[in-house]
């Protein structure tokens, strides 16, 4: 990947629109001390997709927002256009924006994306805002003093495999997240089944007492037309023993 032109407005010192131009050959920005040369390497970062403030010698990542002088009021947001072509001589356009209290936003070709997206993209063209290639003040003694592992990241990134890395870690990743939901998803339907075992053992309880507590009034039911039986024959044998002592009588008189 070649980066071709970088635009920028509002990006720290940049406070009006600015344009980068990396022609053919050697492109240098020479200036002296805090003229913004650093800021150019930032913005290149920051388009990339850089997180880290600290990396941005920011306190927080609104601070790469012109914050204002005597003579000139703060912006309000920081834009970075960063135009470039890949292997293919194909253009890529990525823009990023920052609003105060709104975050950042960004566009690869004119569509929204998200900042992974851009991550990816850079890192497929080997490339990206940790690539060694952006080499800012003290990087050199950095990278002579790099451990084996910061150099193997080096030789990746020059044999054009570290989007690989990327796209597994990604990929590692969503595996994790989908391990994740899927451990969610069987303890919400064992905790469903529990509460609708749990609901069915008291519904059988209290058909159980239900039962127990019809089969009380059966019993005391047959108990009672027992003995209403029983007064309905003792009366039977009063009523005919009062008729025949009232035939008696009546033949008497």
């Amino acid at each position: 990947m070649e980066i071709r032109r970088l635009r920028l407005s509002g990006f720290k010192s940049f406070v009006e629109p600015a344009e980068l131009r990396v022609e053919p050959g050697l492109t240098g920005v020479v200036g002296p001390n805090g003229c913004g040369k650093s800021n150019l390497l930032e913005a290149i970062r920051w388009v990339m997709g850089e997180t880290s403030a600290k990396s941005m010698r920011s306190g927080g990542m609104e601070d790469v927002i012109f914050a204002g002088t005597e003579q000139r009021p703060p912006r309000q947001f920081a834009e970075v256009v960063l135009h470039a072509e890949d292997d293919n001589q194909e253009e890529l356009v990525v823009t990023r924006r920052i609003e105060r209290g709104a975050g950042s936003a960004y566009r690869v070709n004119g569509n929204d994306v998200r900042a992974k997206d851009v991550a990816l993209a850079f890192a497929d063209a080997a490339t990206g805002a940790h690539s060694p290639a952006l080499v800012s003040q003290g990087k050199i003694a950095h990278m002579i003093a790099a451990k084996p592992v910061e150099r193997r990241q080096m030789l990746e990134e020059a044999a054009g495999i570290a989007g690989l890395h990327v796209r597994r870690k990604d990929a590692e990743s969503k595996l994790r997240s989908t391990e994740n939901n899927l451990s969610r998803l069987v303890f919400a339907r064992w905790r469903d089944a529990a509460a609708s075992a749990d609901a069915a053992r008291k519904a059988a309880i209290e058909a159980e007492r239900a039962v127990e507590s019809a089969k009380e009034r059966a019993g005391e039911t047959e108990t009672a037309q027992r003995e209403a039986a029983e007064k309905l024959a003792d009366a039977r044998d009063a009523l005919v023993a009062a008729r025949t002592d009232a035939g008696a009588q009546e033949q008497r008189l």
